[in-house]
């Protein structure tokens, strides 16, 4: 079975452009949490523990942090993305959070949505690969 994420959902340039970024972070979320799975589930344990651990990897303020490890290495147009994700206007903002990392976090997934659909999964795994390494 291969963990590739690319299913060729390619998006053209001006959809790109025009894409609201909560449909970004709708497929970022996605893609995100199957790359924290993925490697949690190296470590063979029961399947309630693998949910716990998960939770606290793809919570707002973890992911608010795993923003802080690599926005230095992001390229213009990705951090583009992630501040139009950061600062779209939601009225959702869940408990045990702030509304600054919520925002970030919303911002995170935006970009790993964008990678996945213009066909960059690759960049989304390496900065995944980069985080995981540093939390």
């Amino acid at each position: 079975m291969s963990t590739d994420l690319n299913l060729n959902m390619l998006i053209d340039e001006q959809l790109i452009k025009n894409t609201n970024p909560a449909t970004y972070a709708f497929v970022g979320d996605a893609v995100y949490t199957l790359f924290v799975r993925m490697e949690l589930a190296k470590t063979p344990r029961p399947s309630k523990e693998l949910h716990s651990a998960s939770v606290e990897y793809v919570k707002a303020t973890a992911q608010a942090k795993a923003y802080e490890i690599i926005k230095g290495l992001l390229s213009e147009t990705e951090e583009a993305i992630y501040k139009r994700g950061r600062n779209f206007h939601t009225n959702n903002t869940p408990k045990n959070t702030t509304v600054a990392d919520y925002h970030s976090a919303t911002g995170l997934e935006t970009l790993f949505g964008y990678l996945y659909l213009t066909d960059n999964a690759q960049r989304a795994k390496e900065l995944f690969n980069l985080i995981w390494q540093n939390m």
